[in-house]
């Protein structure tokens, strides 16, 4: 066997050295990207969390009352205060019933006894969209859903809420 040296020429030299020096800029640029892509998915989801809305469960009642609370939200790396609602109340077996008061229709605000006409109704001045008292959308009227369910907890006697779902899915 001969023990002969692989000479590299100029041209090969630069060619190699391009490369190189190409490729790890091209890693320099696209890895901040990536894990811009990717950080957030592996930061921890506030999502779900319950929140003290600050209100006694023996001080609900069988008719709906407006509950209004803030929770922290973080969008990137803005942070702000967002003002939450909800209508609950008691039902006849004495559970708790919280109702997002966002209609289903065109996300206008329901009210309870918000019409004259229609008294023990959620009432959306939008379109004359109607719910009954536990969020059952009335038919023939705009809404084609019911009102979505928040999720509740009663620790030491205080009303806690959750995220807001369908409720099918509640």
């Amino acid at each position: 066997m001969s023990e002969k040296k692989q000479q590299v020429s100029r041209r090969q030299f630069l060619n190699y050295t391009l490369t190189g020096v190409g490729g790890f800029m091209a890693a320099g640029m696209l890895v901040p990207m990536l894990r811009m892509a990717v950080d957030p998915v592996l930061q921890p989801s506030a999502a779900g969390e319950l929140v003290n809305v600050k209100i006694a469960v023996d001080d609900l009642t069988n008719e709906p009352q407006r509950v209004d609370w803030k929770i922290d939200q973080v969008d990137a790396w803005y942070e702000s205060k967002v003002d939450k609602a909800a209508w609950v109340y008691k039902d006849d077996n004495g559970d708790v019933v919280a109702l997002s008061p966002i209609c289903k229709h065109l996300g206008c605000f329901v009210s309870w006894e918000g019409s004259e006409e229609f008294p023990d109704q959620f009432y959306c001045p939008c379109h004359g969209g109607r719910y009954t008292k536990d969020g059952v959308n009335v038919p023939h009227t705009p809404p084609n859903a019911p009102l979505d369910v928040y999720e509740t907890k009663i620790k030491d006697g205080m009303l806690f809420l959750g995220e807001a779902k369908p409720q099918g899915e509640a």
